[in-house]
């Protein structure tokens, strides 16, 4: 999977600017995230640091990403020296993670679809949780896994469509094609389902687990209507997910 990323880092640098993920991705994610200032954040998965750059922005004091991939670290790095945050990136595996600090936020997007398995998921949260703060929240937005395959092509406008080659069970990957520029790419989630993520959360000691609908921006409604957001609404590609360390 490392070298897969690193072979398609700057095409999915250039997925971010897809409206489907700045007026429904972002506004989702910001809106669970909700006021930043002073808060220090772990970002796991970072990628090139899109997101991270942006917590930095919106007044976070601390924040430090980490990501699996050398390529997207190095880009993330490239953003860093063009424009200095005084953001930290690290090269690094979440599932060998461990606690590398005590975060009042550890945020991820797209992380926890990559567990094959329950007990790599298990793993994942164990590490999420060792590294927040009593009071911290875990924040993130995941591949819906309750999204029918049925629709799994009617978000070809928004600029990406899943496929699977069998039925859904756990750990049945569930590639994702994304068209950008007139190039495409694909990539691999896996399906575990969301009484599997419950139960991964729970077990680590997470409480007050809430999901989040995808939401449409109002410039995003604006630009394109709500009629041309609506098939994405309808089938729920993604889901936000919050939990709590208390």
């Amino acid at each position: 999977m490392v070298q897969h990323y690193d072979n398609i880092s700057q095409e999915y640098k250039k997925s971010k600017e897809l409206p489907v993920r700045l007026h429904i991705e972002k506004f989702t994610y910001f809106n669970m995230l909700g006021d930043l200032t002073g808060k220090s954040i772990l970002d796991l998965a970072c990628g090139e640091g899109f997101y991270t750059r942006k917590f930095k922005q919106k007044g976070a004091s601390l924040v430090v990403g980490v990501d699996i991939s050398e390529k997207m670290v190095e880009l993330a790095r490239q953003e860093e020296a063009k424009q200095q945050l005084d953001i930290e990136y690290i090269v690094g595996d979440v599932l060998e993670l461990g606690k590398i600090g005590s975060f009042d936020l550890v945020v991820a997007s797209y992380l926890l679809n990559y567990a094959q398995t329950k007990e790599q998921l298990l793993k994942m949260c164990g590490n999420i949780f060792t590294n927040l703060k009593l009071g911290g929240r875990f924040v993130t937005l995941n591949n819906n896994s309750e999204q029918s395959p049925s629709s799994y092509l009617t978000t070809e406008k928004y600029g990406f469509i899943k496929s699977i080659s069998k039925p859904l069970q756990e750990g049945t990957a569930i590639q994702y094609t994304f068209f950008v520029d007139g190039n495409k790419f694909s990539f691999d989630n896996y399906y575990l389902s969301k009484d599997t993520y419950q139960w991964a959360f729970q077990s680590v000691g997470f409480k007050d687990i809430c999901w989040q609908k995808p939401q449409v921006s109002p410039e995003g409604i604006k630009e394109f209507g709500q009629e041309f957001w609506q098939d994405f609404l309808d089938c729920e590609p993604l889901i936000g997910i919050e939990c709590f360390k208390y």
